[in-house]
């Protein structure tokens, strides 16, 4: 198999990058099992059984997946071999994130669908993902077993399910497919896109395989019936049809990158590195981006990543563009399972693992030790973390191996975020639910022996304005620098394209970027003010609007600092800010550095910006999740009752197949507890899965009482901030 994979790897124009994804519980670790099992790496009698990929212990506990994996495997078609890397990826929400970071490593997946349920909530959300990562899908339609022996559907009532399934999963592709793809990735059952099956039973179908082997539905019923499903599983063996359909409809690395690069990296297409990019060149200049970081005992962190230009070998000397960093790679290897096998050398096209770089990061991009190039777009989640909790060793004494523990966990998963609260000394998590914390940092310091305190969990709100301030003058502690801020809500147009992913939301702007100024301004905003963006942060941008200040250059990047302080620590209630635009009007700086330095500046500017969101009237916001329950239709005035007491509000109710779907939208500081209870009202037969996070005003009433419960949480005195000027 070693030998078939290094023979293969070599030309990317037999390779396929993919990744599952689905809705939790619809099948994707099963079905990875089977593929396994057909590339002849487990035993077929325990596919679907072994969960081969569930490498953590929480993750057999739980029945679900938490860390994506990596799997490489030769599969002939047409007389020869092809290689795919595939990475399983999480279903439940918590751990989107993964999804997420998976979709910038491959070009390709299959999504999976449970005809019983239908597309779900997350079904959509990895959709978003993929799409906006212009990664191509294929379906198949998983678990049509219980169709035959639970709901005894006849042939005709099954293909009108698939129809209404293949039909909901097109709308969703032409709803977030990229302008040019929308009716061209569309799947279809005759051109063989579309496959359905059982990963549990090992056997699947297309309509391109029913036509060259004669099986036909009905035959797949009675044996089905029949119980003779190992019969069926040698007719019509997954492994065979699903590789079929990722060979034939999942695109190549050189296909893929002429259209993915231009997505995914803003440097010059024209440029040396952007050629071979284009071209997935193994002789080029390398281009890689590390999607994932595993900590291993051994080795201290495996990378996970992409090549998209050049080549990697062992003893190869690499640069870390965004850490300033060179390393030498210790070893390159490819996976098979949760096996890592050594190779000599890696070219372009290819998902790969690396030791050697145990200070990179998800995102970071890695090139040739000397060079330096554009680095890749930012990894972005759709959900930000809205869970926080507060963290403290028992033993005084273990506190500086929890830090050093925290800091690789947020290295292995960025959507946990790490802050240390300066004035509090405590340490607090973020993650995107109550599970992903305990899972991803409960259960890890448990393991590590770290014995830690958790609080409750803690709803991080965001503080903005929705009035323009008055121009602030803000003096440095010396007199003898003024700073003059205005404040104003940032275009909700501009705002919602960076929530979408449209617009970036993060990072400075180097260099005059006029495409992105034409961006900008084609979303709402005035394209003098875009041109003179200095810096996004929290979806919030710092713009320059001064002209001919002197020694302004010398301090703008304090006044960049200050910014961010304040972005991540409001003035109500040290919470961080969203949606704003800061404008830098005017600026009277002294001509001696040493009069000018960060203890002058930076105090100045923090101070006016708070000052001019004090003066506008600094609001909060709360997150909020619209959620999607599932309730047998005799519960539903339990299921309501329960959003109601929680400041919750029904947004829609519908019948779909004999039980009752609400859509309704609550709080997250109302949210904790919610499934317990939700399952505890209907005797476990309810149950919710998150659809969007969304912001909005706290309601005037508990305004007062949510800042002042924030202040005194975070040793604030109580009194609200009033405006000094």
């Amino acid at each position: 198999m070693t030998e078939r994979i290094m023979e293969v790897m070599k030309d990317p124009t037999r390779i396929r990058n993919i990744a599952t994804s689905s809705h939790v519980h619809h099948g994707k670790t099963t079905l990875t099992d089977n593929l396994m099992a057909g590339a002849g790496m487990i035993a077929e009698e325990m596919a679907g059984k072994a969960m081969v990929t569930w490498f953590d212990p929480e993750e057999r506990k739980r029945e679900l997946t938490v860390y994506g994996a990596n799997v490489s495997m030769v599969h002939e078609f047409e007389g020869q071999d092809y290689l795919i890397n595939l990475v399983d990826t999480p279903g439940h929400v918590d751990f989107g994130g993964d999804v997420t970071r998976a979709m910038r490593a491959v070009d390709g997946t299959i999504v999976l669908v449970d005809p019983v349920e239908g597309i779900m909530p997350q079904t959509e959300t990895v959709f978003r993902q993929a799409l906006r990562e212009y990664v191509k899908p294929v379906l198949f339609i998983n678990k049509v077993d219980r169709f035959i022996r639970e709901l005894k559907l006849t042939p005709e009532q099954m293909q009108q399910r698939f129809e209404e399934v293949i039909r909901d999963i097109n709308l969703l592709i032409q709803k977030y497919a990229p302008e040019e793809y929308k009716s061209k990735w569309l799947v279809n059952v005759q051109d063989g896109s579309v496959a359905f099956g059982s990963a549990f039973r090992r056997w699947a179908i297309s309509v391109p395989y029913m036509k060259k082997t004669g099986i036909t539905f009905k035959e797949i019923i009675d044996l089905t019936l029949q119980g003779k499903e190992d019969e069926l599983a040698k007719k019509a063996p997954l492994h065979q049809v699903v590789l079929d359909m990722i060979i034939k409809h999942l695109p190549n690395p050189v296909e893929a990158q002429k259209y993915r690069i231009g997505k995914i990296w803003k440097g010059d297409l024209d440029s040396e590195v952007g050629r071979d990019m284009l071209t997935c060149n193994p002789n080029g200049q390398l281009a890689m981006i590390i999607t994932k970081m595993v900590p291993d005992p051994h080795v201290g962190f495996v990378a996970t990543g992409r090549i998209f230009s050049g080549k990697i070998f062992k003893g190869k000397d690499v640069q870390l563009l965004t850490l300033h960093k060179t390393e030498k790679l210790q070893q390159v290897v490819v996976y098979k399972g949760i096996q890592r096998i050594p190779v000599d050398e890696i070219p372009a096209g290819n998902v790969v693992g690396v030791i050697g770089i145990p200070d990179a990061f998800t995102g970071e991009t890695v090139t040739d030790a000397g060079k330096v190039i554009e680095p890749f777009e930012e990894i972005k989640h759709l959900f930000e973390p809205v869970v926080t909790k507060s963290i403290e060793p028992k033993n005084p004494m273990e506190l500086p191996k929890l830090v050093d523990t925290l800091k690789k966990l947020g290295r292995e998963d960025p959507t946990l975020i790490v802050k240390i609260n300066q004035e509090t000394g405590e340490y607090l998590v973020s993650g995107l639910g109550e599970l992903h914390l305990e899972i991803k940092v409960e259960h890890k310091l448990k393991d590590l022996g770290i014995d830690v305190e958790m609080s409750q969990p803690i709803v991080v709100y965001r503080e903005t304005i929705f009035e323009k301030s008055p121009e602030i003058e803000g003096k440095s502690p010396n007199k003898h620098n003024k700073i003059n801020i205005i404040v104003e809500p940032l275009e909700d147009s501009v705002y919602q394209a960076m929530l979408e992913g449209e617009l970036p939301s993060e990072g400075e702007i180097k260099r005059k970027n006029i495409e992105l100024f034409q961006k900008f301004k084609k979303f709402g905003m005035d394209y003098d003010e875009a041109r003179n963006i200095q810096i996004m942060h929290n979806k919030s941008v710092l713009i320059d609007m001064t002209k001919g200040i002197q020694f302004l250059d010398e301090v703008i990047e304090m006044i960049k600092d200050a910014f961010v302080d304040v972005m991540d620590d409001g003035p109500l209630a040290r919470e961080p800010c969203t949606k704003l635009k800061v404008i830098l009007t005017d600026a009277e700086l002294h001509e001696d550095p040493v009069h000018r330095g960060e203890g002058q500046i930076r105090p100045a500017v923090r101070w006016a910006i708070r000052q001019a969101m004090l003066s506008a009237g600094t609001q909060i916001l709360e997150p909020k999740q619209i959620i999607r329950i599932d309730i047998p239709t005799e519960l539903i005035g339990d299921a309501i009752r329960e959003v109601e007491n929680r400041r919750g509000q029904i947004l829609d109710m519908k019948e779909e197949r004999g039980a009752s779907v609400i859509t309704a939208k609550l709080p997250v500081s109302e949210m904790f507890g919610f499934d317990a209870t939700l399952k505890s009202a209907t005797s476990g037969r309810g149950f919710y899965s998150l659809i969007e996070t969304t912001f909005e005003r706290v309601p005037k009433e508990l305004f007062e009482s949510t800042v002042k419960a924030i202040r005194k949480r975070k040793g604030l005195p109580e009194e609200i901030p009033k405006p000094e000027v």
